[in-house]
């Protein structure tokens, strides 16, 4: 299909509006709707939140009695079925609308392809697929939600150039700047749920919010604690939304953790630990598109090792904190270079003086 300079910047524009809605449309998807007649911006719009309207309805609103004939850019597959609001595709035929221009289809089997064959039907030009890649960037969690029924797990970690994120004594208190932390905030207000460890709650206390960023929602809290061992005044189960994963546990200390509004969820492997595989489906059937991971080198190791992390974060300090200090991962000792895990390193920048790795891990 060969898309004009001006489809890409169209299209890049209703990118550009599905940004705005990074930190509130979950559990579903950010999209940019702009409509455009004989060149001319005539409506733009953007999903902010489930159960209000769409980005196409906005944008519909906005270009009023003037949509006959024009070119509709949406960065995701206009729905065509009746869930909290109508079908959008049908929107789109009813104003007349006669070409429809799609970043990506939509992952949702509800949809997957029935808007688009909806438009077609009733005579709308449609193409799909221009600037794809940008688009499904925007939505890795709620792709990964409905078409392998679980989260898009994104592993964040501060530590110093020899790799230590941590003194032998524990202190670790602050390796990274200032501006890298804020930077890990915006990364907070974008996912769904935080999830740690009970040896970063034992030894941090940490309250896994957001606070560097305005935003509506705070993420849901996610323990993971075989034993149970959480103080029930830990800073992480204020407020109550909190979810925590145990193994075993006594009956009067899950009472009164329930009586907290915590939610506790029995999930014991074979070994007597967690099942994080199980945990990160029941989070992906309650909704949860991203998870945000931030705990200690057992939890990541085990995470890494076991391929359920997606994507790393990793804030490097310009010191050295020498051999005895903490590590990153708790991995196993291979034998050779075959069993090492290979990175694709997607973005590196700076943050004041430190620098941040984002890298996939498949």
């Amino acid at each position: 299909m060969q898309w004009t300079t001006q489809d890409f910047e169209w299209m890049t524009q209703a990118l550009r509006l599905a940004e705005r809605g990074l930190y509130t449309t979950s559990p579903n998807p950010r999209v940019g709707c702009v409509i455009v007649k004989n060149g001319q911006l005539i409506g733009e719009g953007v999903h902010l939140k489930a159960g209000e309207p769409h980005a196409e309805v906005h944008a519909l609103r906005q270009a009023g009695n003037h949509t006959k004939g024009a070119t509709a850019y949406v960065t995701l597959e206009p729905c065509s079925h009746y869930g909290r609001t109508p079908p959008c595709a049908h929107a789109l035929v009813e104003v007349g609308v006669s070409r429809v221009v799609i970043a990506m289809q939509d992952p949702n089997p509800l949809v997957a392809g029935k808007g688009i064959a909806y438009l077609q039907s009733h005579g709308i030009e449609v193409t799909s697929g221009l600037l794809q890649t940008q688009a499904q960037a925007l939505n890795p969690g709620f792709i990964l939600r409905m078409t392998q029924q679980r989260p898009y797990v994104r592993l964040k970690v501060a530590a110093s150039l020899d790799g230590k994120t941590a003194l032998a004594n524990g202190a670790s208190q602050w390796i990274t700047s200032a501006a890298s932390r804020k930077d890990v905030h915006h990364w907070r207000a974008r996912s769904c749920a935080m999830l740690t460890g009970i040896g970063t709650v034992l030894h941090d206390d940490p309250s896994l919010t957001v606070r560097e960023v305005d935003t509506p929602r705070q993420p849901l809290r996610v323990i993971v604690d075989s034993q149970l061992r959480i103080p029930l005044n830990a800073r992480v189960l204020h407020g109550g939304h909190a979810v925590i994963a145990y193994a075993q546990a006594p009956q009067d200390k899950l009472a009164l953790l329930q009586a907290q509004g915590v939610q506790t969820i029995a999930l014991p492997d074979a070994a007597g630990q967690i099942d994080i595989n199980a945990l990160l489906k029941i989070l992906a059937q309650q909704q949860i598109n991203e998870v945000m991971v931030e705990a200690g080198a057992g939890l990541n190791g085990a995470m890494l090792q076991s391929g359920l992390v997606d994507e790393l974060l990793m804030y490097y300090a310009p010191k050295f904190m020498g051999n005895t200090g903490a590590g990153m991962f708790n991995l196993p000792a291979f034998e050779t270079m075959s069993q090492a895990l290979d990175l694709n390193i997607i973005d590196v920048r700076h943050f004041g003086q430190d620098i941040r790795i984002q890298a996939k891990c498949r």
